[in-house]
């Protein structure tokens, strides 16, 4: 059989309408949500990511405000750089375009934003709450995937899922999503890596494989189930001399012999990527509303009693 595309382009403009929406209606009792983006240095595929976000912030009503650092500039300028948005009141969202260049401690960085404000969802706080089961941000690619699984109708109750890769950024992110109670949780999750013997002997149980190793085509149509859901996370540039600039965009999934056993398949690109772009405008969105209510407005313009 071939596999039906879980195309990640069509949920996110169903899910941006949505946001869109929200955010008229939100702008008219208060301002529109505020996203500070802060690149250091010139990486093309930064460039590139932090256009696309701000397109989208453009589309659905956020205000964007780019904040472009040299490639050598010294950890002291990025910290205050952060900490000028972390007090600007027009700003809800701060993200730091990653990674950074290798005289920057990452994760220094990353903790310097207000964890009111981490619409990336990882400062050490939002994961915390993540994986205590408590309302907060969620990283956004995996985010996207249980936004993409939602939109068509795929349930992980009482299903498989086999997520390959470990990172914070993703895999350890969307095991603790998928064992939440409730609607699009209470999955039973394996967590495979590179140092898993015989891979296959646990991809072929999955119900739903999640690929999220960074090593591209890992996944062929001999680790997939058959009638499995693949979700391919995986983006890296494989040299390709017949495309116009001399590469193409490969996942971690060979995606024509994966089709012929899986159920379900999203694309790369077109699949996760612009779900993971658009559940940060919804964590940004999130984040207003937040910083709304705890001024002591109400949603429907009202100040509350002692506000």
């Amino acid at each position: 059989m071939a596999a039906e595309k879980l195309d990640g382009r069509e949920a996110a403009r169903s899910v941006r309408s949505r946001i869109a929406a929200e955010i008229s209606t939100f702008a008219e009792t208060w301002r529109p949500p505020g996203l500070g983006v802060v690149l250091v240095g010139d990486d093309p595929a930064s460039l590139s990511y932090v256009r696309g976000k701000e397109k989208a912030c453009e589309e659905v009503g956020i205000y964007s405000r780019e904040i472009r650092l040299a490639a050598d500039a010294p950890q002291t300028e990025v910290l205050e750089t952060v900490q000028s948005l972390n007090i600007d009141e027009a700003i809800d969202g701060i993200l730091v375009q990653l990674p950074l260049p290798d005289q920057i401690d990452q994760r220094r960085v990353l903790e310097a934003i207000d964890p009111s404000k981490d619409v990336d969802g990882l400062h050490r706080f939002s994961l915390g709450t993540l994986m205590l089961g408590e309302d907060g941000f969620i990283p956004c690619t995996p985010y996207g995937v249980i936004e993409l699984l939602k939109h068509y109708e795929i349930p992980t109750t009482g299903r498989h899922v086999v997520v390959l890769g470990r990172s914070m950024l993703v895999g350890k992110s969307l095991a603790n999503l998928l064992l939440r109670r409730g609607e699009y949780g209470d999955a039973t999750v394996t967590v495979c890596h590179s140092r898993t013997p015989d891979l296959s002997v646990h991809t072929l149980q999955a119900d739903i494989l999640v690929a999220a190793m960074g090593r591209p085509a890992f996944v062929g149509g001999d680790m997939v189930r058959e009638g499995a859901v693949v979700i391919d996370v995986g983006v890296s540039r494989v040299d390709d001399p017949s495309k116009k600039r001399g590469y193409r965009l490969q996942g971690d999934v060979d995606y024509d012999r994966a089709s012929e056993r899986a159920s379900w398949i999203t694309p790369v690109p077109g699949g996760v990527g612009p779900m993971t772009i658009t559940m940060l405008l919804q964590n940004t969105l999130n984040s207003a509303q937040r910083r709304m209510e705890s001024s002591g407005r109400r949603s429907n313009g009202e100040v509350a009693p002692g506000g």
